[in-house]
């Protein structure tokens, strides 16, 4: 212990540290140095490659059908009757290559000729119709 200037002891101790941080700092080495890194195997890609020349592709037309607020129907610029729209859809599939249409109904339609022309689409064979209102 040691005395400060007026006498009295000072019983401060302290704890010495380096030994400890020399032993951590060892172990870090040893971890490092023992630690054994693999190579992760991926998946391979294969990427297509681009012909010299581009295929032009022909433009699609699209399938649409609209509902207007008195109720008629005109599919692709021609009116039509409810009964009517399954065979306009299929003669239009006869000749163009399509997945999807288009149903746009006016907000004052009734829901039944909206509901009877979406599963008309659908007994005609295209499964993805899109409902969009029209002002």
């Amino acid at each position: 212990m040691k005395r400060s200037l007026h006498g009295v002891l000072d019983n401060k101790t302290t704890i010495d540290m380096t030994p400890m941080l020399d032993i951590v700092f060892i172990m870090l080495i040893f971890f490092i140095v023992t630690t054994s890194f693999s190579k992760e195997l991926g998946l391979s890609v294969i990427r297509p490659t681009i012909p010299d020349q581009a295929i032009p592709i022909a433009p699609m037309k699209s399938l649409s059908i609209r509902i207007n607020e008195d109720g008629s129907i005109v599919v692709n610029g021609r009116e039509v009757d409810i009964q009517r729209v399954e065979a306009n859809i299929q003669s239009f599939l006869a000749e163009n290559i399509q997945h999807s249409a288009a149903v746009q109904a006016h907000p004052n339609a009734k829901h039944g000729t909206v509901t009877a022309v979406v599963n008309e689409v659908k007994k005609a064979g295209i499964e993805r119709v899109s409902l969009l209102v029209a002002d």
